[in-house]
């Protein structure tokens, strides 16, 4: 895959994309990626990228020029392309899948108020937002997106590892993990983990991973359908623990 960003500030980005597993993959042949400086787009001397908005408001928007004329440079109109923004879709790991598909991926990151509508109409395939909150940096949300997005391209992570992360198999949040030693303060591993047994940690996994769900992410068990062995242990721990299912029983079903 290729990835191509499109920013304000190149200098926030850089290091990211030089780092850890992404400068690995980079390495590698797996991920290709170029950060365009708009200023390098802006026509006058002082390089001027944004203005005052037409009806007034707070703040000021990105000139669609020197926006356009970067798009335009870096083939965003035969790739995907994206703009990060509160206002976009709300992204969640399968549009990270989804994404990760593509041969080519160009990332506008925003700055000030947005950028001009005109840009979005005429360049934008994906309007997407990272979370129902609001950032100054464009650049960080787009650091967001393409870490959730080059780590499922085969090749970059393991696909064992992939398999047991959150929102990945039943859709679960990820079990608690421990490592050495056994005894950390006066908190213990708990011994199914050091017992070898291969079924029983499969189990003991399973329960934990239900447990974190219905602790922080109820709402993921209406997501899609659940497996007998995960309803079965969900009613178990409802029982245990005196509260009441998250949705009724047949909630995996379509109507």
């Amino acid at each position: 895959m290729k990835i191509t960003v499109l920013t304000l500030f190149p200098e926030i980005l850089r290091g990211f994309f030089e780092s850890s597993i992404m400068a690995r993959a980079v390495k590698a042949g797996r991920i290709e990626y170029e950060l365009v400086n708009i200023r390098d787009y802006a026509t006058d001397r002082h390089r001027k990228c944004d203005d005052e908005i037409f009806g007034g408001g707070a703040g000021m928007l990105m000139l669609p020029g020197p926006l356009g004329r970067a798009l335009d440079a870096h083939g965003a109109r035969t790739a995907r392309t994206v703009f990060v923004t509160p206002s976009g879709r709300l992204f969640n790991q399968a549009y990270a899948a989804d994404l990760a598909r593509e041969e080519r991926l160009v990332v506008v990151c925003g700055r000030y108020e947005g950028v001009d509508q005109r840009i979005i109409d005429e360049y934008v395939d994906d309007e997407i937002s990272i979370g129902d909150y609001v950032l100054s940096s464009g650049e960080v949300a787009a650091l967001v997106l393409v870490d959730a997005v080059y780590r499922l391209i085969p090749g970059v992570i393991s696909g064992e590892s992939l398999a047991e992360e959150s929102f990945s198999g039943h859709g679960l949040l990820e079990y608690p993990q421990y490592t050495r030693p056994a005894v950390y303060g006066t908190i213990k591993v708990p011994e199914v983990l050091l017992s070898g047994h291969h079924a029983n940690i499969a189990a003991w996994r399973l329960k934990a991973q239900i447990r974190k769900t219905l602790a922080y992410r109820p709402e993921l068990f209406a997501s899609a359908g659940l497996p007998d062995e995960v309803r079965r242990l969900l009613k178990e721990i409802v029982t245990e623990g005196g509260i009441d299912e998250p949705y009724p029983e047949d909630s995996g079903s379509a109507d």
